[in-house]
């Protein structure tokens, strides 16, 4: 059934179909996401590992409360803090909003910031090893002995290409990255770089509009800026919240996220507001693995979020993106 816009608008009449909106953190992609649904029958699907957690609200810069109500979104407040929640797991659910988004005549809009979600969409997910604890342990002795930048120099000895991509004092992903060679003798980048069986064809055919800057200085100051904010916004009381509850702890998923991970440490040793600097010297790095992995879609269509005019053109790139798909949708 196609969908129906209004003409006053400048909208068309388009097939039921699915666009990615994607881009590092902090780039405008919840406010490109809002202006899209002011022109489209839009229902957003978050594509963002933080969001799917209850409670953590001002530290994943969590849609509003007006904003949700006003636009449906989905796969936000779904998982407590002590669960996990897999790519996998995001993979199956997305696939199956997108039908029943598009089952209702409207457009299903995938945005978010979390690569490895987009890629179990994209290209599907190899099952790797799973988390062995005595493994981790250690690694964890190794770490504390040496310190992680010898780990990760010793990562760069079995596995350069992820090494390449990690910073020295990237912990948790250095961590895995040796647990993963350690348990099956293969580098991470090889399970990576292999296409899974559980990929879905379609999805790899989405259209892509990605936000990104032509400047990191602007992002940069973007990004520290938003986290100034949280914390001005009670950031760290939510954290504190979180840690009062006495059943979570800095080793689960929800804790290491950007944020939490550093406001947990300072309130460990006793800072109430240090918590800053690393935050967001981590939330830099998270933005660059970001941009390295957009910039190896080509099909992607490029928006220059710091432009002045990157609202319109972040619609204009998606009116594109729509007419193309459905132009190809007529002619297979």
């Amino acid at each position: 059934m196609p969908v129906s816009f209004d003409p006053a608008r400048g909208a068309r009449h388009l097939d039921p179909l699915c666009i990615a909106l994607a881009g590092p953190t902090a780039s405008g992609k919840t406010a490109a996401a809002l202006a899209i649904a002011q022109l489209y029958p839009v229902e957003i699907i978050s594509v963002d590992s933080a969001l799917v957690y209850r409670g953590m609200d001002i530290g994943t810069a969590k849609p509003s409360a007006a904003d949700r109500a006003a636009v449906p979104h989905h796969l936000i407040d779904i998982v407590d803090p002590l669960s996990s929640y897999s790519a996998a797991r995001f993979a199956a659910d997305a696939l199956r909003l997108v039908d029943q988004i598009q089952a209702r005549g409207n457009l299903a809009l995938l945005v978010g910031g979390t690569m490895l979600y987009f890629k179990a969409l994209r290209v599907g997910l190899h099952p790797m090893p799973e988390a062995d604890a005595g493994v981790r342990a250690a690694i964890d002795r190794r770490a504390t002995q040496h310190g992680w930048p010898a780990l990760h120099a010793e990562l760069a000895r079995v596995d350069p290409a992820t090494a390449a991509r990690l910073a020295p004092a990237d912990a948790q992903r250095i961590q895995r990255a040796l647990e993963v060679f350690e348990l099956s003798g293969k580098p991470l980048s090889d399970w990576h770089a292999a296409r899974g069986a559980d990929a879905a064809p379609a999805a790899a055919e989405w259209p892509m509009v990605s936000l990104e800057p032509t400047s990191r200085a602007w992002l940069h100051e973007r990004i520290a800026q938003r986290f100034q904010a949280m914390l001005a916004g009670g950031f760290l009381t939510e954290v504190q919240a979180l840690r009062s509850r006495g059943d979570l702890h800095p080793g689960l998923p929800a804790m290491r996220c950007v944020g939490y991970r550093q406001a947990w440490q300072a309130l460990d040793e006793g800072r109430s507001s240090g918590c800053a600097a690393e935050a967001i010297a981590a939330t830099r790095q998270l933005a660059k693995r970001q941009l390295t992995w957009l910039r190896s879609i080509s099909s992607r269509q490029v928006v220059a979020c710091d432009a002045s005019d990157a609202m319109p053109q972040a619609l204009a790139a998606l009116h594109a993106c729509a007419t193309a798909h459905r132009t190809h949708a007529l002619t297979v």
